[in-house]
């Protein structure tokens, strides 16, 4: 696996952690321009940062330190934790996402992101099942890094969950319970609607429609169950 060596572009958008680093997040930047998302990382009037910001090029840039708080999060969920700009690595990837025109990854900004993540993922003793994307940890407000993200990339170098496509066992729950099922595994389920449309965005990209199915069903079921290697 190739180095990670990331250019410095500091940005001054950071504070002190108050939890230990336990998760991953992965957005896209959402804007026309790898150098506008920067200047927009590192603007002191925008107030907001990542950690990591990787071009369509493969370049890495980081703008803050591992150590500090970066702020990318806002107002965000996951398994529990409600401060996850404290207890994560931001990583932005550019794209003009769904605003500008989302478009695929290039394979040279996937082969730079799967290196990064390798890396933070050993280092800080991260799970797959916390390797999640922006609109995992906010499902009411976001959508990046969206359903053209080859996250399959990623799962099969154990770098993050996979979408379960075999033996699946519909449990028949009913949206209640699926949506109890939901949140065990991680999600805000505040919004119904919206929770259902991020699992899909992440586990089911090619029908994206806010219905529980037993599609839906069957694979939440088999991410709920026991992993390999006991792997979280």
């Amino acid at each position: 696996m190739p180095d990670v060596n990331p250019i410095a572009r500091p940005s001054p958008n950071h504070d002190e952690r108050q939890l230990p680093i336990s998760m991953i997040v992965l957005h896209y930047t959402g804007m026309p321009t790898c150098e506008g998302a920067l200047d927009r990382l590192c603007s002191p009037e925008a107030k907001v940062s990542a950690h990591y910001c990787i071009d369509e090029d493969g370049s890495v840039f980081q703008m803050v330190d591992e150590g500090r708080r970066a702020w990318h999060a806002g107002k965000s969920y996951w398994r529990g934790i409600r401060d996850i700009n404290s207890a994560s690595i931001g990583i932005e990837i550019v794209n003009p996402g769904h605003e500008f025109g989302y478009r695929a990854f290039p394979d040279e900004q996937i082969a730079a992101v799967i290196p990064l993540v390798a890396r933070l993922k050993e280092r800080h003793n991260i799970g797959r099942g916390n390797v999640v994307g922006h609109s995992d940890i906010a499902p009411t407000r976001k959508e990046d890094p969206g359903e053209l993200f080859p996250w399959e990339a990623l799962a099969k170098r154990r770098l993050a969950l996979p979408s379960p496509t075999r033996n699946l066992i519909d449990p028949y729950w009913s949206d209640a319970a699926f949506l109890l099922a939901l949140e065990r595994f991680g999600y805000d389920v505040a919004d119904p609607w919206k929770a259902t449309i991020a699992f899909q965005r992440r586990f089911r990209p090619e029908r994206i429609d806010g219905v529980i199915d037993g599609e839906c069903r069957a694979k939440l079921l088999a991410l709920l169950l026991p992993r390999p290697q006991g792997e979280p």
